[in-house]
């Protein structure tokens, strides 16, 4: 019996820490957990720690308790002229409520990502419908985002989640649209550009016009100015001709007629017929 002893002892010390070790269960900062006994939900609200439990009466069970994220698919929606934009969004969502988050989707993130995303996109669907291309794309997204972020939470609380946020990542036109919607705005430019050109073309000829009515003036001044010089240049030597005149009338008169002379007979065979009697030759017959 005494041989027997120790074996007991070393068995019942292997048994009591089997048991130990079911009995205990750790929680960390990233997880949450919940307290089975006999399948039924005992307890869900575990602060991080270590905590006990009954072998084989009860279990517990573990779930992430991080910031999650749903990366939905672009989805089609209608705006409210019917027109068809592509929506690309994607979600940050927690466990908030792990109980109902087991009893909802069976604690399985990838169904809680199934049915947030049927929800975000029903709230997406909602507002879209409600507002115009141009205030979908830019006007109002961030009341978009703002509207569906809070809706989401609301309709995720069935499923034990606290959505975070909503984003949307962006609004895209079909293909078929966008193709459309950029030859307009090609041919909306265009009009803009032929416009711009129109007019700078009015404008340079409206400057032209105007550089030749100056240039015009300017001649016409120009032209009076000099006019009004010669005038006066001739002038003052029709003054200066008839002073010396005064002066000496004969020798005036003697020296005109040689200038007439010298231009008259200026070739060999320049030929002239006057009267013999003539004042022309009048200097030629005075001694």
């Amino acid at each position: 019996m005494m041989g027997r002893s120790p074996g007991i002892f070393i068995v019942a010390l292997a048994v009591l820490g089997i048991l130990l070790s079911m009995s205990v269960f750790t929680v960390t900062e990233t997880e949450k957990a919940i307290k089975f006994q006999l399948g039924k939900i005992q307890r869900d609200d575990y602060e991080p720690g270590l905590h006990f439990k009954w072998p084989f009466v009860q279990n517990a069970r573990k779930f992430d308790a991080r910031l999650q994220t749903l990366d939905a698919e672009p989805e089609r929606f209608l705006t409210v002229e019917k027109k068809n934009v592509i929506v690309d969004s994607f979600v940050k969502w927690r466990v908030a409520d792990v109980g109902r988050f087991y009893t909802a989707v069976a604690g399985d993130i990838g169904q809680a990502n199934l049915r947030l995303d049927q929800i975000v996109k029903d709230g997406l669907r909602s507002e879209v419908s409600r507002r115009s291309l141009q205030e979908a794309v830019s006007g109002e997204r961030g009341q978009i985002m703002d509207v569906i972020s809070t809706a989401a939470n609301e309709g995720a609380r069935d499923l034990g989640i606290e959505v975070l946020d909503v984003r949307v990542k962006r609004i895209d036109l079909p293909a078929e649209v966008s193709n459309s919607v950029f030859d307009r705005m090609r041919a909306e430019r265009e009009r803009v550009a032929r416009d711009f050109r129109s007019r700078g073309l009015e404008a340079a000829e409206r400057i032209r016009a105007d550089a030749d009515r100056q240039s015009t003036v300017l001649l016409a001044e120009a032209y009076r100015d000099s006019e009004k010089l010669r005038g006066e240049g001739d002038a003052t030597a029709a003054e200066i001709y008839a002073t010396a005149y005064q002066r000496n009338p004969e020798f005036y008169s003697f020296h005109r007629s040689l200038e007439a002379y010298r231009a008259t007979f200026n070739g060999q065979g320049d030929v002239l017929v006057l009267e013999p009697e003539s004042d022309f030759f009048r200097f030629f017959k005075e001694r």
